[in-house]
């Protein structure tokens, strides 16, 4: 009797299932049909502006990029699309910084899952909604983001110059006073376990009898 029961029970469900089905079909045979004229219409076409097609790296008005080389971006790939290469670079004030050499992004392993561009600390990337990126090789698919030249970095003014000259004798003076202090407060704990131990030793005669 409940194997009946469970039957028709699962058979109504069925039908119940079918029926929303053929509601959805339904609606969608009577909507009017829309046809896009491909590539005629190109210009005219609405592509969404969420729409993922390639990975670029954001330039502004004056031609510079964000990217700071972090690898963030490359490591945080799932798989492999994206490889950094990098460079150390002479600053004004003597230190050495790492910057961006080539950026490749291969366009045919991407799965556009964007946790290069949540992830990135700069903001410097970003996906673009140009969809026609068809090409007849997989070499051409290997694509270099970085692709306006690097330009050089201005040089420092004289005042410029002045302060990181000053900024440096002054780092210089502080850590040698630093340790100086560090030297002379060694010297004075040394100084007092000396007298510390000198107090402490007695003569001989001076010591209680033990009788």
């Amino acid at each position: 009797m409940g194997s009946v029961k469970d039957y028709f029970s699962s058979l109504g469900s069925g039908l119940v299932s079918l029926i929303k089905g053929m509601q959805v079909t339904g609606k969608e045979f009577v909507t009017p049909k829309i046809t896009e004229r491909y590539p005629e219409d190109r210009d005219h076409m609405h592509v969404s502006p969420r729409f993922r097609a390639i990975l670029r790296l954001k330039y502004d008005a004056e031609g510079n990029h964000k990217c700071i080389a972090c690898g963030i971006c490359e490591r945080n790939c799932p798989n492999g699309t994206i490889s950094l290469t990098t460079k150390m670079v002479d600053t004004a004030d003597g230190k050495k910084k790492r910057k961006l050499d080539k950026y490749s992004y291969d366009l045919g392993s991407c799965t556009f899952c964007q946790l290069c561009v949540s992830s990135c600390p700069q903001d410097a990337l970003e996906f673009n909604n140009d969809f026609e990126q068809a090409v007849f090789t997989r070499e051409k698919l290997v694509k270099k983001l970085n692709y306006l030249p690097e330009k050089e970095e201005p040089a420092p003014s004289p005042e410029e110059l002045a302060r990181i000259q000053a900024e440096r004798e002054a780092k210089i003076a502080a850590a040698k006073a630093a340790a100086e202090a560090k030297k002379a407060a060694a010297a004075q704990a040394k100084a007092i376990d000396q007298a510390e131990e000198k107090a402490g030793e007695k003569p001989a005669e001076d010591l209680p009898n033990a009788e």
